[in-house]
C-alpha cells in the first residue's frame, strides 16, 4: 500500500530486529528482582488478554504511572516493557503495564474502551493521583483518555500527567497501509480515534518524540502539540524504539515530569 513503508519502523533502525529480545530479557529481570512487589496478571475485563501487570515502590505509593504499549494494535503484550517501570517505581510511584485485545478481533475503538476500562479499575484501587504514558499505538490510545467522555469526571480528575510517546495521533494515513486489512477503517472511524482532532484537553500534556523518529510520525508528534498548543520535545538522535529508554530513569525528564 501507498503509506506502508513511511509507517515501518525496524526496517529503518539499526539492529531494529535486536530490540525485542532486549526488551523481553530487560523486562525479565526487573520483574525478578522486585518479586513480591510485582502483580502479574491482573484482570480488568472478560477477555484474558484484559490484564495488567502492578509493580508498585516500597512504602506508600505517592501515585499510579499507566503505561500502554504500541505495536500499532496488531501486537505485542505488557511482558516486554517491565523494566520501563524502574523510573517511577524508585521515584516512589506504582506503575501498571496495560495490555489490551488486538486487532482485528476488536476495533481500535475497542481498545480506546478496553485502557478506559483498566485505568477506571485502577483509579478505584489506589489512591492518589495518576499520570498516563504509552508508546506509539500507545501514545493514541493514552492521548484518547483525554477526550471528552472517554473517562468518568471523577476519574478524569485525578489525572496529573499525560506523555504521549511518538504517538500515532492522526489515523487517517493509516487507511493507506496494509494495516487496514486488519483495522477495518472508514474515514469516520480514523476520524473518531485521532487525537489530533480531539478538543484541547485541560491536563498538562507534553509529547515526546526523538529527532531520528520516521519522517511520518515525527510530524504526527509535532501536529499533535500545536493541535493541543502544548510542549513537544524531540530528544536529538533518538529513534522510534530508544525514546522510551527515559522511562527507566528515575532523573529523566519524562519521569519527572509524569511523577513530579
Amino acid at each position: 500500500m501507498q503509506l506502508d513503508d513511511a509507517f515501518a519502523q525496524a526496517a529503518h533502525i539499526p539492529d531494529g530486529a535486536l530490540y525485542p529480545d532486549r526488551w523481553a530479557s530487560k523486562a525479565h529481570d526487573f520483574r525478578a528482582a522486585l518479586g513480591a512487589r510485582a502483580s502479574l496478571g491482573v484482570s480488568y475485563g472478560p477477555s484474558p488478554r484484559q490484564v495488567y501487570d502492578l509493580f508498585v515502590p516500597e512504602g506508600t505509593a505517592q501515585g499510579t504511572l499507566v503505561f500502554v504499549h504500541g505495536g500499532y494494535w496488531l501486537r505485542n503484550d505488557r511482558s516486554s516493557w517491565s523494566h520501563l517501570a524502574a523510573g517511577a517505581v524508585a521515584r516512589g510511584w506504582s506503575v501498571a503495564m496495560v495490555q489490551y485485545d488486538l486487532c482485528p478481533q476488536v476495533s481500535i475503538a475497542e481498545i480506546t474502551g478496553q485502557i478506559a476500562s483498566a485505568v477506571t479499575q485502577l483509579a478505584r484501587a489506589t489512591g492518589g493521583p495518576i499520570s498516563l504514558t504509552g508508546h506509539s499505538a500507545g501514545g493514541q490510545l493514552v492521548a484518547r483518555m483525554l477526550a471528552p467522555g472517554v473517562l468518568d469526571a471523577d476519574v478524569s480528575a485525578r489525572i496529573k500527567a499525560v506523555v504521549p510517546i511518538a504517538p500515532v495521533a492522526d489515523l487517517r494515513p493509516l487507511l493507506q497501509t496494509s494495516m487496514n486489512d486488519a483495522f477495518e477503517m472508514d474515514i469516520a472511524d480514523a476520524e473518531a480515534e485521532s487525537p489530533v482532532l480531539q478538543p484541547t484537553p485541560l491536563h498538562p500534556v507534553t509529547v515526546w518524540v526523538g529527532s531520528a523518529e520516521r519522517p511520518a510520525l515525527l510530524e504526527q508528534a509535532k501536529a499533535l502539540a500545536a493541535a493541543w498548543d502544548t510542549k513537544c520535545v524531540v530528544e536529538d538522535g533518538l529513534h522510534h524504539f530508544d525514546i522510551i529508554d527515559a522511562l527507566e530513569d528515575p532523573q529523566s525528564d519524562m519521569v519527572r515530569f509524569l511523577t513530579s
